[in-house]
């Protein structure tokens, strides 16, 4: 008999508004060697990513910002610690970030810098100088280079400049690749009329990187909103194929390149979702961006996404086995009953290519009476994204307390049966007031947990 978390009611509060609240933990079986680390003191700290060493599941890095930051672990996450030198000197902000490890164990920390943003989500109208920039480091995350590399920069701050936004790294370990050892971003260029997906591959460890490309068919609209591009992620065939996903507003929309990166087929829309951004309870931002993770030797794919077709919000995963030609129907990750109106949102996807076992993290907010506290959730399938079992990755919910903002994306990895996740969680202290204000007051936390390999 598996163990579970047990049902438990008996933390009622009364609310501002006169209604009662009553969180309930759910009998979910707790993820196997679940252990959770706080790695931040409470601050402005969200935007998650995570990576893990193809040759050791024992090395993982998290990144996060504000600043970009990094965090390592060489003991399978029951340490982590800070790194020093990866945000960059000469621009006020950094952020953003995403993290790749290659398959000699070096990692590429990819984060965009700038001065000040433009008008408020459109950000292509008055932004100052800034761009896309990769640091490295060749010992697992303990030291990073002085010198960041240029990616694409606007290294003065004049009308019409465009806004490079939301870059995602991603490095080719595949043994049999052709392309192995190359590292590739796509991200999304904010102009003044337009959205697109740009693209740009190095082949020399990162210290290069190809004149960025557009890989978008269909540009989208010029604002950080719905019926804009958003979201660029990829994943990596056996055969060095890059199969790459993005959002352009009704649904998510598919490509790949079989040559490392040169070129891409024409985009186009492969699954039709409802808007990838929607209004959540006491978060400021709510997002269901996908993401794509492959098993390699297969080449089966999966793309999760969140949405809100039944009402309230759900994770969703669907799988193509031939290459991304068609789509599964979707499966619904969270196993909570439909039309409860209890959100679940903010996921991410990984697939363990030891054993082709497919994971899912996300917050879930089915324990609290009044759709506001969540805890966080990973999901686990060994079934080829037909079925889902849900674990407590977390056992306490917290309170976003009023619209706080929590970044965009969280992070998973796996191997071996290892897995990792990352998420920032609004902390559970007082927040420092600030000229009157109420100062951000986030924190980032890493959860690992131990899958027996099948």
């Amino acid at each position: 008999m598996r163990s579970t978390l047990a049902a438990m009611v008996g933390i009622v509060l009364a609310t501002s508004s006169g209604r009662s609240q009553t969180f309930v933990r759910e009998p979910l079986p707790r993820a196997p060697g679940a252990r959770i680390s706080t790695i931040t003191a409470p601050g402005p700290f969200t935007e998650t990513g995570i990576a893990i060493d193809p040759r050791d599941p024992r090395r993982a890095v998290g990144v996060y910002q504000n600043q970009a930051m990094a965090a390592w672990t060489a003991d399978a996450g029951v340490t982590w610690t800070g790194a020093e030198g990866t945000a960059p000197p000469h621009y006020r902000v950094a952020g953003d970030p995403s993290v790749a490890i290659d398959h000699h164990g070096h990692v590429f920390f990819c984060y965009i810098a700038f001065d000040r943003t433009g008008v408020t989500s459109y950000w292509a109208l008055g932004g100052t100088r800034g761009g896309i920039f990769v640091r490295r480091s060749f010992d697992g995350g303990r030291t990073w280079e002085k010198d960041h590399q240029v990616v694409v920069e606007h290294p003065v701050t004049k009308p019409g400049l465009p806004w490079e936004d939301m870059p995602s790294i991603t490095a080719d370990t595949r043994e049999k690749s052709p392309y192995r050892g190359n590292l590739y971003i796509g991200w999304i260029q904010f102009q003044v009329d337009r959205t697109v997906m740009l693209f740009s591959r190095s082949t020399d460890e990162g210290v290069t990187w190809s004149t960025p490309k557009v890989v978008s068919t269909d540009p989208g609209l010029p604002r950080d909103d719905t019926g804009g591009l958003v979201g660029f992620r990829a994943a990596i065939a056996d055969d060095g194929t890059l199969y790459a996903t993005w959002h352009d507003g009704k649904g998510i929309v598919f490509t790949t390149s079989r040559d490392g990166g040169k070129t891409f087929t024409r985009s186009k829309r492969v699954i039709e979702t409802a808007p990838p951004y929607f209004n959540i309870a006491n978060f400021s931002r709510g997002n269901g961006f996908p993401n794509i993770a492959i098993e390699p030797k297969s080449h089966r794919l999966y793309v999760s996404w969140g949405d809100y077709r039944n009402g309230d919000i759900d994770i969703f995963v669907a799988t193509s086995a031939d290459r991304g030609r068609s789509w599964s129907k979707p499966t619904r990750v969270n196993d909570d009953p439909t039309h409860n109106g209890k959100d679940q949102f903010m996921q991410w996807v990984t697939v363990d290519p030891s054993d082709g076992s497919a994971y899912v993290v996300f917050y879930d907010r089915r324990g609290d009476s009044l759709n506001v506290r969540p805890i966080v959730v990973l999901a686990r399938s060994t079934d080829e994204g037909r079925t889902f079992t849900n674990y407590a990755w977390t056992d306490a919910s917290f309170d976003p307390r009023e619209s706080q903002f929590l970044g965009d994306y969280s992070g998973v990895a796996a191997l071996d049966g290892r897995v990792y996740g990352i998420w920032a969680e609004e902390a559970q202290t007082p927040a420092a007031v600030e000229n009157g204000r109420r100062a951000r007051n986030t924190i980032v936390r890493i959860g690992t947990a131990q899958f027996p390999r099948r």
